[in-house]
């Protein structure tokens, strides 16, 4: 399509299936307009895989469909309606505040896609808030959910980042920008928190069918779908936070409105990812009593599975005893699939291609000593990938250690547990370095650009989503963004963009 084509031909292939659900499941309404909007980076991989042609996006009547002065051809802009458990307190209504989903489209692979604006303005659900993004977590969202694509963590996506031209209000005075996030829905644990704290029992049937026929269609021809929807969701969410902790992520606000039912990584706030390990590392300005620290996420996500549970209990049978049992044994599971997917995830970490017991207490002992000697997580990993192949590159790693005496201990017994797998250390590094990325999105990096775009200079963001968009590539020219933070640069708190 021309690029030059006039306003009228913006047209994207909406199939909005949400939309069709009762009126009571959202609010129409429209994105407030902005002064002044210009695009800052569009993701043309994305677009193309969602099977929208860039050149129209980043033409000047895309880009006033991107900053919601324009509806596309298609659009049913609304705000969903959801509640949630925040830092454990519940809100039977919240709902999208700043948000608008302007649709869904079917991407090339067959997938329905949602399209949604953050940012956008007021909602019905804005409870007093002005509806507006930041500069600054807008790229923030941009680079990290672009950075944990990469890493093979599921996640929403981000499309197109746009500045306003119009201030935002909060601390300080902010340029303001919208986020166009992809996701594979935006339906959350606390879209059937919202039905149920109403007895609404018939929308929650028709949210349970409607998220079984896109998610998870072989729920349906189970003698019992609900449960089996329970039972694939959970599942999703402990393998989802396995893959967060092999990577060292810190989500920060795992509250129900921000569990996503499809099993991606969905709204970043107050993120982190580690330098130095410590499973009760906690970035979050917000998170003032650890609940949502690295080590606690498998735990609350639990917590969250089990709201979820609550809310299907009428789903699952008639008789409330029955129902609360059958809810329990399906719970139980989730422990046992979480800790499966982490162990995995350690073993292709420690380059362990066979299963063997004790795997776990070894796994599990590296990152002890870690914590014990103030240890980078990231480097650690890394550098072992050079270590199984020559042994004097574990010098390398004892580096990263200011004690290394706990990891003297340790690596004796890797380097046993090595022997008794098949095939050599040449082979076995380029299979661990595929687990152990050099590059994550590193909170000073991070703060860095977002400060050079808030003064108008977006080449370090630029850079950084270019590294991060190779993880696990070795980039000589870019090595520098593996270091941890010198002392002056770490970053000790994150910021909610709200």
């Amino acid at each position: 399509m021309d690029a030059a084509l006039d306003e009228s031909a913006i047209r994207l292939p909406f199939d909005n299936s949400y939309a069709r659900l009762p009126a009571r499941f959202f609010a129409p309404v429209l994105p407030g307009p902005v002064a002044a909007p210009r695009l800052v980076k569009l993701n043309q991989v994305l677009a193309l895989e969602l099977g929208l042609d860039p050149a129209v996006l980043a033409s000047p009547a895309g880009v006033e469909v991107l900053a919601g002065n324009r509806i596309a051809e298609g659009s049913e802009p609304i705000a969903l309606a959801y509640a949630g458990h925040q830092f454990g307190g519940f809100s039977p209504q919240l709902g999208d505040g700043r948000a608008i989903l302007l649709g869904e489209v079917i991407d090339r692979a067959g997938r329905r896609r949602d399209i949604q604006l953050k940012g956008s303005g007021r909602t019905p659900f804005s409870r007093g808030g002005d509806g507006r993004a930041g500069l600054g977590p807008v790229l923030r969202e941009y680079i990290v959910s672009e950075a944990m694509a990469a890493l093979g963590v599921p996640t929403t996506r981000s499309l197109a980042a746009i500045t306003t031209g119009e201030p935002v209000i909060r601390e300080t005075v902010l340029p303001g920008a919208i986020l166009t996030r992809v996701a594979s829905s935006h339906i959350r644990v606390g879209t059937f928190q919202y039905f149920a704290a109403r007895g609404d029992v018939e929308a929650l049937r028709a949210l349970a069918d409607h998220v079984i026929a896109r998610h998870y269609p072989e729920a349906a021809a189970a003698a019992q779908p609900y449960r089996v929807l329970f039972e694939q969701v959970a599942a999703r969410q402990a393998e989802l936070v396995a893959k967060w902790l092999l990577v060292g992520f810190i989500h920060g606000v795992m509250n129900t409105d921000n569990c996503g039912i499809a099993g991606e990584t969905i709204d970043y706030g107050p993120c982190a990812f580690l330098d130095t390990y410590h499973p009760g590392t906690v970035f979050s300005s917000i998170d003032r009593q650890g609940r949502y620290a690295y080590g606690n996420q498998p735990g609350m996500a639990g917590w969250n599975m089990a709201r979820l549970a609550e809310t299907l209990l009428p789903l699952f049978d008639a008789n409330s005893d029955v129902a609360l049992a059958q809810a329990n044994e399906s719970m139980a599971g989730f422990g046992d699939r979480f800790l499966g997917a982490l162990v995995a995830g350690q073993r292709r970490k420690l380059g362990l291609l066979t299963a063997r017991d004790g795997d776990d207490e070894l796994a599990q002992a590296l990152l002890d000593a870690m914590a014990e000697g103030n240890a980078d997580f990231t480097l650690t990993f890394r550098r072992l990938c050079d270590a199984v192949v020559d042994p004097a590159a574990a010098a390398g790693v004892r580096a990263l250690f200011e004690n290394p005496a706990a990891l003297d201990l340790w690596l004796p017994r890797w380097r046993q547990r090595l022997a008794a797998e098949p095939g050599e250390g040449e082979a076995r590094r380029p299979v661990m370095q595929t687990a152990n990325p050099a590059f994550i999105p590193r909170n000073h990096r991070v703060e860095a650009a977002l400060s050079a775009a808030a003064e108008g200079n977006f080449a370090p963001f630029e850079e950084l989503v270019a590294v991060l968009a190779r993880p696990y590539d070795d980039q000589p020219a870019h090595a520098h963004y593996a270091d941890p933070p010198r002392p002056e640069q770490r970053v000790t708190r994150t910021f909610c963009g709200t």
